[in-house]
């Protein structure tokens, strides 16, 4: 497949935001997908900034570069192995994140996404892209939500901040995209409309997921301090694009979609500031989402009006607790980390033997 090269861009905005961050000293924060692009850049700055950095990636070569550069900087990082096409292994980090982090997280960001994909399924069944980019995020969000409780009482709020897309613009939400159907879902023939049909469902997911989770929080957990928020990137220049290519994006619409992408990209520094505006920023509130104003244009990241659709986002919850096997979002990760506690204080006490 060929793709126009075009240079990288220089940051435009990215420095004067940094320079309003306020410290992070004492802050932890979880990013999956920080291998590169947003999420790695989010994790540097944040780590600059004081943060403690948890990495969530799929365990590999690249994952552990990203890590060995953050502590090569000073950054104090840390990776917890996560593999967004498995549910069993985000249950298996949730674990490992409420044994080491017991005193909470106070940003967990879903940024984790694959974009493009051709129509195949995880294996739990689930279309590839909705997996990973939503269904295993809502997943990790439900068992970890006892992390985000603590960090918000010690600190006064913690942050869940989800990553949509301008993709996710399109069509309303569809059960079928959230059902065990991967490898199912057809369209990736001639013209391959298919593949960008299921990535605008799993963008459009993400948000319809803040604004569902916002009203939840609200109305079974009020006074928890944890708020709610996405971002999108606007078109960015991350490196996305040419995991799609490696992935099979042969198609003349492939080329042209990806094509339209980079010639206005801007900088991943740029397309990185609406996760940290709603990770970091101290004016947020709970169900905003930051981005790029212009349709299809960079800029800077900007408050941008709420795109609510009641019946998607009873849809996308539903939909969501029964892909994943769960009963209750909030009451999953507190008896997750009752567990922990448990199974801690019995080895404490065999030790004391």
């Amino acid at each position: 497949m060929f793709i126009p090269s075009y240079p990288p861009p220089e940051p435009r905005h990215y420095a004067a935001f940094v320079e309003s961050m306020p410290s992070l000293e004492g802050r932890t924060i979880a990013i999956t997908g920080c291998t590169s692009g947003t999420g790695l850049v989010m994790a540097r700055t944040c780590g600059r900034e004081g943060a403690r950095i948890v990495m969530l990636n799929r365990p590999s070569q690249r994952a552990q570069r990203a890590l060995e550069e953050l502590k090569g900087e000073g950054i104090d990082a840390a990776l917890v192995a996560c593999d967004l096409q498995r549910f069993a292994s985000v249950h298996e980090a949730a674990e490992l994140l409420a044994q080491r982090y017991p005193e909470g997280l106070d940003v967990l960001c879903n940024n984790a996404g694959v974009m493009g994909l051709p129509d195949r399924a995880t294996g739990d069944g689930y279309d590839v892209q909705m997996q990973t980019n939503h269904l295993s995020h809502f997943l990790l969000t439900a068992l970890v939500w006892p992390l985000l409780a603590a960090a918000a009482a010690a600190h006064g709020e913690a942050r869940v901040v989800n990553h949509s897309s301008g993709a996710r613009r399109g069509a309303p939400l569809s059960a079928d995209y959230l059902a065990a159907k991967g490898g199912e879902l057809g369209g990736d023939g001639f013209p391959g409309f298919g593949k960008w049909r299921r990535y605008q469902q799993s963008k459009l997911a993400n948000l319809l997921f803040t604004y569902a989770l916002h009203d939840h929080i609200a109305a079974e957990r009020p006074g928890s301090g944890v708020k709610s928020l996405c971002a999108h990137p606007g078109p960015t220049n991350s490196g996305l694009q040419a995991k799609t290519s490696d992935a099979g994006g042969t198609r003349v619409l492939d080329q042209l979609i990806l094509w339209r992408t980079l010639r206005v990209a801007h900088a991943v520094e740029d397309g990185a500031l609406g996760l940290l505006r709603a990770a970091c920023d101290p004016e947020v509130e709970s169900g905003a989402f930051y981005g790029p104003e212009g349709r299809g244009q960079p800029g800077p990241a900007m408050l941008l009006p709420a795109e609510r659709d009641a019946e998607g986002e009873r849809l996308l919850w539903d939909a969501s607790l029964a892909a994943t096997g769960l009963s209750a979002f909030f009451e999953a990760g507190e008896q997750l980390c009752r567990a922990v506690v448990d199974s801690q204080r019995a080895t404490d006490k065999v030790a004391q033997l």
